[in-house]
């Protein structure tokens, strides 16, 4: 036990998590600071929420961030999913390698030579920009995750029960649907959530690919931040704190409710 606990790993377990959640901390307490001056306390209030309710720039940056995040994770969730099960169950074709790395390319590509090399493309192709450009853009760099998260659980799949299935008469689609997706539904889940958050947290790439009227939140907060810190910017802060944690919260129980099924399942078909 002593060689597990020691006061020198709880020391630099405090320190690591002080340095992560310590700011979110303060920026989450002084979006309920009475002062405009975000660095002087002046008492307890929620004005800075009801301004930001009335500030109609924000929220129109806000609606568009959410219709591009729910758009793009889901689009990149399907065609990941599509992705990952090509490269795991299709074996070696002509041409995996330059598939695969095609699908894996934005994951060491900067941020910068992507969202310029799509402006780029955009212009070529005449395309104005707007939401749909951030949402191909978006999709894009968030369907190498979703492939990554569920590769690595396809890779573990038992396929024995796809086998069983068409040995059923289930054709290979109602296998795919009726028994594999079901399984690796939470990851698919998983990697729908971070292809959300990393869509709703993207600067770079959306400034490259975003129109006039196309703002996200982030440029919002960016071109505000500019100007000096403001308690609304606190306030918006902490709501897409709170809204990450939620559903961070929520996705694990959903994980471990479908996992305490599964194992439900197993347990009473070996008794059967």
């Amino acid at each position: 036990m002593s060689r597990r606990f020691s006061w020198f790993n709880a020391t630099s377990l405090t320190l690591g998590f002080a340095f992560l959640y310590l700011p979110m901390l303060i920026l989450i307490t002084y979006s309920f600071n009475a002062s405009r001056l975000v660095t002087v306390w002046a008492g307890f209030s929620t004005r800075w929420y009801g301004e930001l309710m009335r500030d109609q720039a924000f929220l129109d940056a806000a609606l568009v961030t959410l219709k591009v995040a729910l758009a793009s994770s889901t689009v990149a969730a399907v065609l990941g999913t599509m992705a990952a099960y090509v490269m795991v169950r299709a074996g070696r074709f002509y041409g995996r390698t330059l598939f695969s790395g095609m699908v894996y390319a934005p994951l060491v590509m900067p941020e910068v030579i992507t969202g310029l090399s799509l402006l780029l493309l955009f212009i070529a192709i005449g395309l104005d920009r707007g939401v749909f450009t951030i949402i191909l853009a978006h999709t894009t760099f968030s369907l190498c995750y979703v492939s990554v998260v569920v590769s690595s659980r396809l890779v573990s799949f038992d396929r024995s029960l796809e086998e069983a299935a068409l040995d059923l008469g289930c054709s290979p689609f109602d296998a795919f649907r009726s028994v594999t997706l079901p399984i690796i539904a939470p990851a698919v889940i998983s990697s729908w959530l971070l292809a959300f958050t990393l869509s709703l947290d993207d600067l770079v790439i959306a400034s490259f690919t975003a129109g006039p009227s196309s703002t996200t939140l982030p440029i919002k907060i960016y071109s505000a931040v500019r100007l000096g810190v403001s308690p609304e910017i606190n306030a918006l802060s902490t709501i897409m704190i709170l809204i990450v944690a939620v559903g961070v919260v929520s996705t694990s129980l959903l994980s471990k409710r479908a996992i305490s099924r599964q194992a439900a399942d197993e347990q009473k078909a070996l008794q059967q």
